[in-house]
């Protein structure tokens, strides 16, 4: 056995060397086309979330206000019904009464709450189109100021284009707010016609001020047109 194990202290048997792998040199990305993807990647996010404002904002309005208006409208008119169905001489019972009364309120309650959540939604869009703004100004540092005003940023318009046009976006947004606080302040009133409030819920739902000049009826096709991989998520 002394001599099996001697075998263990024997000098080992020299294996072959192994074969050195060469190692592929990766060319790392260069600064400027770096810098070129940020951008872009950026300013598509932002449109994106002006698209997700200007969506918000038609929901809001046109589901959850106008069923809220309609509400409003419907209950006074039941209450009216009602009470002309009330004898001459006598008061109308509060059981009558009463309910459609609290159901106004909260209607009228809701819309307010809408009149808020509009402003906030104007809010981000500013915040939004500040953002883009300020990523012009990073862009001209990083790539000079031919490259902002001249240079497709996609397609054929430079992000100086698209900085300048798309700053005028708040304005029927702005305008449009001003006129759903008018209708609220119009419906708020419970001596309000009926004619005059189905004309309020008409021009709700029509939205005058966005027709033309909205995002949808706007930009939408355009930045189809002008973004690459625009529906991309």
């Amino acid at each position: 056995m002394s001599k099996r194990l001697a075998s263990f202290h024997g000098p080992s048997t020299p294996t072959s060397s192994p074969i050195s792998q060469v190692k592929k040199s990766v060319t790392p990305a260069s600064p400027s086309r770096a810098s070129d993807v940020s951008i872009h990647r950026k300013f598509r996010t932002l449109l994106h979330e002006l698209r997700s404002i200007a969506n918000t904002w038609d929901d809001i309005v046109l589901v959850d206000g106008l069923k809220t208006a309609r509400t409003l409208v419907d209950s006074r008119t039941e209450l009216d019904n009602a009470l002309a169905m009330v004898p001459a001489g006598t008061q109308p019972r509060s059981v009558m009464v009463s309910p459609k009364l609290d159901v106004m309120d909260e209607c009228i309650t809701l819309l307010d709450s809408i009149l808020v959540k509009l402003s906030k939604l104007l809010r981000r869009m500013s915040t939004v189109l500040d953002n883009m703004e300020a990523l012009m100004f990073e862009a001209e540092r990083l790539k000079g100021f031919q490259w902002c005003h001249e240079e497709p940023l996609w397609v054929s318009w430079p992000i100086e284009k698209f900085v300048l046009s798309l700053s005028e976006l708040t304005t029927p947004y702005h305008r449009s707010l001003a006129l759903h606080k008018e209708l609220v302040d119009a419906l708020r009133s419970h001596t309000v016609s009926f004619e005059d409030s189905r004309n309020a819920i008409n021009q709700w739902v029509e939205q005058p001020f966005l027709r033309d000049d909205g995002w949808d009826a706007k930009w939408e096709d355009l930045c189809e047109a002008e973004v690459e991989k625009w529906d991309t998520r």
